[in-house]
């Protein structure tokens, strides 16, 4: 299993972190009796757990494509991000949950109180360490988005994840270290159980946010309108082709996808002449855009009045073809032209 540790630095970074966060809280817990530290240890037990699962998916998706699977393994990514989302709600929510709710209705004195926030202000500490790592990661492909689209949009699981845990890490935190002062306060063991129950609904709605997200990419989802309009602009530069009459793109990897166009080639050229123009501009969008890693082209003629404009496919072209933001081109000091009107 081979894994680009470069890229998995915040997955590296989160997994350390509650390792060793696992530990001390279930020391704590030994110590103190609080239901909110024992939340929180499984709470730490489970992300320790899901960094695992992502090296796991990381390293199995980089196994070459086979016969049973030509488009390779890539979207096993996806399918371990799905299992880590499945483990925080089963694990981790559930038990604080049930801990929570067991600890409201038989309430316990909390013994040695001092060592719980000792180890809930050391948590905090190399909790937030982990989350400063990953925001780091993130900014370096996050761009002008904003943290909530590029969690919904990013097509990488890896990062997504450890934010959502280590920002649910942090607010759990603060949930068990009220739980546990309110309890020391008024000698009411049963704010310890809230604190606990507390931590669990915070990690079943990023369980739920989580679970959608990787849905979402399991199922199989487009490339970016930026990287549609990328494509339609390459496979439309050169006079090999007159347009791309329709196209569709979904992700088989985070970093591959396939494309399938329909484009219109002249009725008078032969069919050497179209496997040439087709090979060039497959060669262009390769060069423009290198996750375009499977291509294939279709040559029809086109018909405007056959054109489905509730098609998805047409619907992506056109956008493509609307006025948008300024789009990277293959070497900075190189301007695109604008494309002539057809």
């Amino acid at each position: 299993m081979q894994v680009n540790w470069r890229e998995m630095r915040a997955v590296v970074a989160a997994f350390a972190a509650n390792l060793g966060i696992a530990v001390i809280k279930f020391v704590a817990f030994l110590l103190t009796g609080s239901a909110s530290m024992l939340a929180e240890s499984v709470h730490s037990v489970a992300d320790t757990g899901n960094q695992v699962l992502l090296f796991v998916g990381r390293g199995r998706s980089a196994r070459p494509a086979s016969e049973e699977h030509p488009f390779g393994f890539g979207r096993e990514r996806y399918f371990y991000g799905f299992v880590v989302s499945v483990m925080l709600f089963t694990v981790g929510a559930a038990f604080s949950v049930y801990d929570g709710i067991h600890k409201i209705i038989n309430p316990e004195e909390i013994r040695s109180p001092l060592i719980a926030f000792v180890v809930l202000a050391l948590s905090f500490v190399l909790e937030s360490f982990s989350l400063r790592t990953a925001i780091g990661e993130a900014n370096k492909v996050r761009g002008g988005r904003n943290w909530g689209t590029f969690i919904r949009r990013s097509k990488a699981p890896e990062l997504p994840v450890v934010l959502l845990e280590d920002l649910a890490a942090l607010i759990g935190l603060t949930f068990a270290f009220a739980g546990v002062a309110l309890s020391v306060l008024t000698s009411d063991g049963r704010w310890d159980g809230i604190g606990s129950l507390a931590i669990g609904l915070l990690l079943a709605t990023a369980a739920a946010i989580l679970a959608v997200e990787m849905k979402s990419l399991l199922i199989g989802e487009s490339a970016s309108p930026e990287v549609q309009r990328m494509i339609v602009d390459e496979l439309e530069a050169g006079p090999e082709l007159a347009r791309v009459i329709h196209m569709r793109t979904v992700h088989i990897s985070p970093d591959s996808i396939l494309v399938a166009a329909k484009v219109e080639v002249r009725d008078v050229d032969t069919t050497a002449q179209v496997a040439a123009a087709i090979d060039t501009a497959e060669r262009r969008v390769r060069s423009a855009v290198p996750i375009a890693k499977v291509i294939y082209l279709e040559p029809d003629i086109y018909r405007p009045a056959k054109a489905d404009e509730s098609d998805p496919a047409i619907r992506s072209v056109q956008r493509s073809h609307a006025p948008g933001p300024p789009l990277r081109c293959r070497r900075p000091h190189e301007a695109r032209q604008p494309r002539k009107p057809r």
